[in-house]
């Protein structure tokens, strides 16, 4: 695999609930953006919408220096088909793959609605009526994790004056009311910007999933053997 060069074109995509693809530019700009509204056939849906993405930039796949990933946390099967999406495209590649978890965009994008010295509280649907919660400090250079991510119900969710973010805010508005103009998607040019400041800094950035909990769906038990 070539060395991980983060100094040309980044395709960068995310799966934790919709699909959403983009590529961005050495310097975190975005040159093309595609999502789709999706929450199934993330795996049929995926590879299309990469190269729809790539063609819009006017991008070839081989001026490509690396791949990133949103890593979750997100229910078992999207987030796989995205996760091993992104790790065959680089495979064929020979690109570096980058995972950065995905509530760390919502709350970077948070940031036009917060300001240094809050805290953020991102909220994400896990269905089942829980939700995947992250609790960050806003900072002059940035957002930091503070606490989780986790799994809790909408109710069990402490705010504690934190401006709340993300898709399960607004589907459980009631008891987690967003903040003006808070974020709610996942916004995979924000991936691949810190992908790129996270690799300037040396931090490694592994695409291991972040499921925290059992998928929905599990292998059933052996055939129990028949007696005389």
């Amino acid at each position: 695999m070539s060395p991980a060069r983060m100094d040309g074109v980044l395709l960068a995509l995310d799966t934790s609930a919709d699909l959403a693809v983009a590529v961005v530019g050495p310097d975190g700009e975005p040159l093309a953006r595609r999502r789709l509204a999706e929450q199934r056939h993330h795996a049929e849906l995926l590879a299309p919408l990469v190269l729809e993405a790539l063609a819009d930039a006017g991008a070839d796949r081989r001026a490509l220096t690396a791949v990133v990933a949103g890593t979750g946390p997100a229910p078992f099967t999207g987030l796989r088909a995205g996760l091993v999406t992104a790790r065959t495209f680089a495979f064929a590649l020979g690109l570096p793959v980058h995972g950065v978890p995905s509530l760390d965009a919502v709350a970077l994008a948070a940031r036009d609605v917060a300001r240094a010295g809050d805290e953020v509280l991102v909220v994400t649907d896990a269905r089942r009526r829980e939700v995947y919660v992250a609790r960050y400090a806003v900072t002059d250079d940035g957002v930091h994790l503070v606490q989780g991510p986790e799994v809790q119900r909408p109710a069990d969710v402490v705010v504690g004056g934190a401006v709340v973010v993300g898709a399960g805010a607004h589907l459980y508005a009631d008891v987690l009311p967003p903040g003006d103009g808070a974020p709610v998607e996942v916004d995979p040019v924000l991936l691949a910007r810190l992908a790129l400041d996270r690799a300037a800094a040396g931090v490694d950035q592994p695409a291991e999933p972040l499921y925290l909990r059992r998928p929905d769906v599990t292998p059933a038990g052996g055939r129990k053997r028949a007696t005389a």
